[in-house]
């Protein structure tokens, strides 16, 4: 039996994702038995950024507006540069980060992807990583920001870039497979 067998992951992302941060995690959750759906505030296609140019082209699952995460396991949040950018002016995206946050479900972020989750106002306090250009912006919002491949705090699993996608999806099979985490402690403090 695979790991992930009977579990339900969403991957929240908007255009613009690093074809790579998104397609290599959603290989290895399927890979692992997981169903996953692709959210996005797109209403049926997201487009991939591919290092310097538009990559391919996704199939939206759900809308993020109607999504519901009590319908998942886990989260997973893509980078690239233009991706989270987008979302974390978008209080659906917010919101449905929050949710996971909130209940103690697993949440993996790699690259850019952790700067939705400053939105959330809930990452102060926590042991998280990202791609370097936004270490500061993690920093101002209460992180404890550490240099390593992967790093895990209570179910919330970030890493630097693409080149640690082995170490992240590993990691992240991990972290949904132990289930629950208990929630977050922190109450969501106002939008930036």
């Amino acid at each position: 039996m695979k790991s992930l067998s009977g579990k339900r992951v969403a991957i929240l992302t908007e255009n613009g994702f690093e074809e790579e941060e998104l397609t290599s995690p959603k290989n290895a959750l399927e890979e692992a038995g997981a169903k996953v759906d692709i959210v996005s505030p797109q209403k049926e296609k997201v487009k991939a950024w591919q290092h310097d140019h538009w990559g391919s082209t996704l199939p939206v699952d759900v809308q993020v507006e109607k999504a519901k995460a009590e319908d998942y396991d886990a989260l997973m949040i893509p980078g690239g540069v233009i991706n989270p950018d987008q979302m974390r002016t978008n209080k659906h995206c917010v919101e449905f980060a929050q949710q996971f946050l909130e209940a103690g479900k697993p949440v993996a972020a790699i690259c850019h992807g952790p700067q939705l989750l400053i939105e959330t106002g809930m990452i102060d306090g926590r042991n998280m990583t990202s791609y370097q250009s936004i270490r500061t912006d993690l920093i101002n919002a209460g992180v404890i920001w550490v240099d390593k491949d992967v790093v895990t705090d209570n179910g919330l699993v970030t890493s630097r870039s693409p080149k640690d996608l082995p170490a992240f999806n590993k990691k992240m099979i991990e972290e949904i497979t132990e289930g629950l985490h208990s929630p977050s402690a922190y109450t969501p403090g106002p939008a930036h």
